[in-house]
């Protein structure tokens, strides 16, 4: 989310208007914005959607305060006159940068304090906008030092050289990706293919290698400028024209004439386009959705304050927005228009109650008894590895669900079950005074046939000096107690406890889990000096048998 930074008197001079801060505070709002810092006449702001970079300078911001305000109407028009500029593509940049958009804009002279608003325009937009310069980046030039036609192309790294900007000698392009602050921080964009994008006057002097550094010697602004040369070059077409038309509206707007720069390709474009979009609104659905039933007329004025066009059902999107894609962003912009504060609150409808879902009680209970055995519980990832499950424990596969293609062995499967989780903890945890007791509930999947079935347990380990099965099974029949149910144990063999140390635990007649003492192999494995007994149950199997 960009920050930017302003001059509160001029953000008020171009808004033709004398704000308070409950004033700004409510335009902000409009805007999706919010004042974070303020310091005499400096003020910071925060924009809260990075889907509308027209807002992202004191120009934009003023276009859309002057809307609400009803000071301006509707659409500003950008007045782009023709010219001669134009710039040549060589078909060399179609498999690097291909896209560009250019304008030369003339004015009153270029004071200090603009240039810095329009630097941080440049940065805002290809930072955010233009994700970190890989999707689109900007150059701005003195055009006067310009000798026209410009020509973008593509060459070989070592086989052109110039002077970067805040450096006094030249230097090869692969050197200044390797040398300059710009090139380390931005290089890798266009360092993996055989020739780099630069752009060059009629005379061959490089304008800038893109994205990362303009000349030193073409490429640098200055307070006093009249006139100046923009491109916008990335991968993205639409981005760049879009950039090229919101630099241009803001030049505009401080007072500079903007001439169309052609761009001479496989086929010519003048820029800025300022190509405009139209989008039909429903009525009813706008009304459904606000709340209010609103004339034709209501609809147009509001939208008309957040500088649309109306003809009809018809709305025109301006040329400096791309963030409309459905009737429902004109919606939104039509509830901002009208002003949330004009719209009166629904009550809540809600055709059922909030409550627990089914088996939550149990879960519930479940825990709170084990807090109270003296058991701490845990919170481990579902997923795993076949080591942690299986070779660790000496346990046989049950079925997993294995993930396609893991980033990392350690969470490679889901787990089938809950105590290698534990027992795993317990191995991390020897530097901690015994006894340790903990346990876990949570979700398994294991896989049957064809299908994946998942089911909620519940299991709990103790380790200490005199960690047994007969501490394990009084364990499980107290919890039973508690839940109001008795259970009975039958013999069985599993190769993660002791044999003759391990049983299955029946509820009704239904097998719910398993509890027992650890195995040697399992303690070895787990380097665990200390015996360790454990109980896992299948709270989904006891629901059930309840």
């Amino acid at each position: 989310m960009p920050t930017i930074t302003l001059s509160l008197a001029d953000l008020q001079k171009l808004t033709k208007a004398k704000l308070n801060e409950n004033q700004l505070d409510q335009l902000l709002a409009a805007a999706k914005a919010e004042l974070e810092n303020q310091s005499d006449d400096e003020i910071q702001i925060h924009l809260n959607d990075t889907n509308q970079p027209h807002l992202w300078s004191a120009e934009g911001l003023a276009r859309l305060f002057r809307g609400l305000l009803g000071k301006e109407s509707g659409i500003p028009h950008l007045k782009a006159k023709p010219s001669n500029y134009s710039v040549r593509v060589d078909a060399s940049v179609n498999t690097v940068r291909p896209a560009i958009a250019c304008f030369v804009a003339k004015g009153p002279k270029m004071s200090e304090e603009l240039l810095l608003q329009l630097i941080q325009l440049q940065e805002k937009l290809a930072e955010n906008y233009g994700r970190k310069r890989e999707k689109l980046s900007i150059g701005l030039y003195p055009s006067q030092s310009i000798v026209w036609p410009v020509q973008y192309k593509a060459v070989a790294p070592d086989s052109v050289r110039f002077v970067p900007l805040e450096f006094v000698k030249p230097m090869t392009l692969r050197q200044i990706v390797n040398q300059h602050p710009k090139g380390k921080e931005y290089g890798h964009i266009i360092s993996s293919f055989k020739r780099w994008p630069i752009l060059i006057d009629h005379e061959k002097k490089v304008l800038s290698l893109a994205p990362v550094i303009n000349s030193q010697t073409t490429g640098k602004l200055s307070p006093g400028d009249e006139e100046l040369f923009f491109d916008a070059t990335g991968t993205d077409h639409k981005a760049v024209e879009l950039c090229a038309n919101i630099v241009a509206h803001a030049l505009q707007d401080r007072g500079y004439t903007i001439y169309r720069c052609t761009v001479k390709g496989r086929k010519s474009t003048a820029h800025p386009t300022a190509r405009t979009e139209n989008m039909r609104l429903n009525p009813a659905m706008a009304t459904e959705m606000i709340g209010i039933a609103l004339s034709a007329k209501q609809f147009a004025v509001a939208l008309k304050r957040m500088r649309y066009d109306v003809k009809g059902n018809m709305v025109v999107i301006p040329h400096y927005r791309q963030d409309i894609m459905h009737p429902v962003d004109l919606i939104e912009d039509v509830a901002i228009g009208i002003g949330y504060d004009k719209l009166s609150p629904a009550p809540l409808e809600l055709a059922t109650r909030g409550g627990a879902l089914p088996g939550k009680e149990l879960l519930d209970r479940c825990r709170q008894m084990l807090v109270g055995l003296g058991y701490q519980e845990i919170l481990s990832p579902i997923l795993s590895s076949r080591d942690t499950l299986y070779e660790r424990m000496a346990a046989p596969d049950p079925g997993t669900v294995e993930i396609e293609n893991p980033m990392v062995e350690t969470y490679s499967v889901v787990r089938t079950w809950l105590l290698p989780g534990l027992v795993e903890l317990l191995s991390k945890n020897k530097h901690i005074d015994y006894p340790q007791q903990v346990f876990e509930q949570g979700p398994i999947c294991q896989r049957e046939k064809n299908s994946i079935m998942e089911s909620e347990h519940l299991a709990f380990a103790s380790a200490h000096a005199n960690a047994s099965f007969t501490e394990a099974r009084q364990a499980v029949e107290c919890l039973m107690r508690l839940l109001g149910t008795t259970c009975t144990f039958k013999e069985t063999d599993h190769s993660s406890f002791i044999r003759g140390r391990v049983a299955q635990v029946i509820v009704s007649g239904k097998p719910v889990g398993m509890v027992g003492e650890l195995a040697p192999e399992v303690l070895f494995a787990a380097k665990l000096e200390q015996p360790a007994a454990g109980a896992e149950l299948s709270l989904s199997a006891l629901r059930g048998a309840l």
